[in-house]
């Protein structure tokens, strides 16, 4: 994954653009260079072979010609116009008006008969490349041209006509030039590639780790790590944006310090109040207990006490729901492990709180499970009590061992028949104060007691999850993870 990463990294990417843009002006000025040396080369050794058979004609063809000179004089120019690399030909130009062309084998080059036919007028010129049996190219230079003198018609018979010249000129060395140029060209090609990735890997170094040293301090105040600041070096762009960088953090360092200690206030405030109120509460649950059994006694048309002491046991219970949550607000909950009989534990849970008739058990017996007995026993509770009071019966609570992502683990399942919770609270129902009877003027609980055992459950490494049954009603799911460490160390 860091390879691939690496691979398409924005170092990576910004050097590949560099390299193309700089390869791209490499190709195009070898380009453009080879293109004008090829014409300057090419044109130098046309005007040259182009200049000597001007030349030559012109110092060795008078003006006019005497009659019956054209063998003598055919044979003499293509002596002079012959050189190294360089073949020349002569024909008579027949009085019947036909293209005269001379032999294949003659030249290096073959003439067509529009070339000889346009050479008729005047001195005419074409690059040819021919092929040789290896398939190898050879390029020429054809050259055609009708010598100029007095020249005879029908009447004057014993006059010959001047003779055509042809001439065709090797461009090998022009084209052993051009592919040595082109080497040239391409080593200078490759040279500027290397030197191009280089200078874009040093150039992307300085750009990029300004850019690293934001990212890894932007991960370090994502990690919680608020003092993290990075050094600002030049006025560039990068320089204000790690200014703004820290700007934030300040900032933010800023907020976040004031909303602990805010947070820290409004804990403390509670667990002050819930445990100044727990006395008072004690002796007035006391006092209302007392003054419910006087009233009972008295007459059963009384009920004031009665009231009053249910109220005071529902306040006290909230109380410790608020004592309770302030433990794990303030990270103060601990866990008190071990080894619990799964089965033991529930039935004694049902019992204490005068519920094993109305909840249907199943599992199997002797289930050993490491935990924190009152905690699991908070859990339990929370979860048939809810399913008891606000689901419908009837209510089962089915457990066993159970594995969650290749884990080891026991479940827990509390399933109603009721209502169960409307699809818009299924996501907030173990947050605090939040009832699935919100709109009723008050109800039994107090909006804790999910929550509660919803953190007892991830204190332990556990989940608690809460889901609709497809044929009615509520099902909580508590999966608690096994504890083998643990258990080795409580047998030694």
């Amino acid at each position: 994954m860091t390879g691939r990463r690496r691979l398409t990294g924005l170092r990576m990417r910004l050097a590949a653009a560099f390299t193309a843009v700089a390869l791209l002006a490499s190709v195009l000025a070898s380009g453009i260079s080879y293109v004008l040396m090829r014409r300057v080369m090419l044109q130098r050794a046309q005007d040259a072979v182009l200049t000597d058979v001007r030349t030559t004609l012109a110092q060795r063809v008078p003006q006019r010609l005497p009659p019956e000179v054209q063998d003598t004089l055919g044979a003499d120019l293509a002596i002079a116009l012959e050189a190294e690399g360089r073949r020349a030909a002569w024909v008579q130009v027949p009085l019947d008006g036909s293209v005269p062309r001379p032999g294949p084998d003659v030249l290096d080059v073959p003439v067509s008969e529009e070339f000889a036919r346009r050479a008729m007028r005047g001195m005419v010129f074409q690059r040819v490349v021919r092929e040789d049996r290896a398939n190898r190219s050879h390029p020429y230079l054809l050259i055609g041209t009708r010598v100029t003198g007095y020249e005879t018609t029908a009447d004057e018979p014993w006059r010959t006509t001047p003779p055509m010249v042809f001439v065709s000129a090797s461009l090998a060395r022009e084209e052993a030039d051009l592919r040595s140029f082109t080497r040239v060209l391409s080593v200078a090609d490759v040279l500027a590639l290397a030197a191009a990735l280089l200078l874009a890997l040093l150039a992307t170094r300085g750009v990029l780790r300004p850019v690293r040293r934001l990212a890894a301090a932007a991960g370090a105040l994502g990690a919680g790590e608020l003092g993290t600041r990075v050094r600002v070096r030049g006025r560039d762009e990068l320089a204000d944006l790690a200014r703004t960088f820290n700007g934030t953090a300040a900032a933010l360092e800023r907020t976040v310090t004031e909303l602990r200690a805010m947070e820290a206030a409004s804990r403390r405030f509670v667990a002050d109040v819930s445990h100044e109120l727990r006395t008072p509460l004690t002796s007035m649950i006391a006092m209302t207990g007392v003054l419910a059994e006087e009233e009972a006694a008295d007459g059963p048309d009384g009920g004031a006490a009665r009231l009053v002491a249910a109220e005071t046991r529902r306040l006290g219970l909230l109380i410790e729901n608020l004592v309770e949550i302030s433990r794990f607000d303030a990270g103060a909950a601990a866990l008190v492990l071990d080894d619990v009989d799964l089965g033991d534990a529930v039935a004694g849970t049902l019992a204490a709180r005068g519920l094993a008739d109305g909840v249907a058990v199943e599992g199997p017996h002797g289930l050993l499970v490491r935990c924190d007995p009152r905690r699991l026993d908070v859990i339990v509770a929370n979860l048939v009590g809810n399913a008891v009071r606000h689901g419908g019966p009837p209510v089962t609570l089915r457990f066993g061992p159970a594995c969650r992502a290749d884990a080891p683990g026991v479940e827990i399942a509390v399933a109603d028949r009721g209502p169960g919770v409307p699809e818009e609270l299924l996501g907030a129902v173990f947050d605090r104060f939040v009832k699935a009877e919100a709109a009723r003027s008050r109800s039994d609980g107090s909006g804790l007691g999910l929550s509660i055992a919803r953190e007892n459950a991830v204190l332990h490494g556990g989940t608690l999850e809460a889901a609709n049954r497809p044929d009615g009603g509520t099902v909580f799911t508590l999966w608690l993870p096994a504890r083998p460490g643990d258990a080795e160390a409580a047998d030694d």
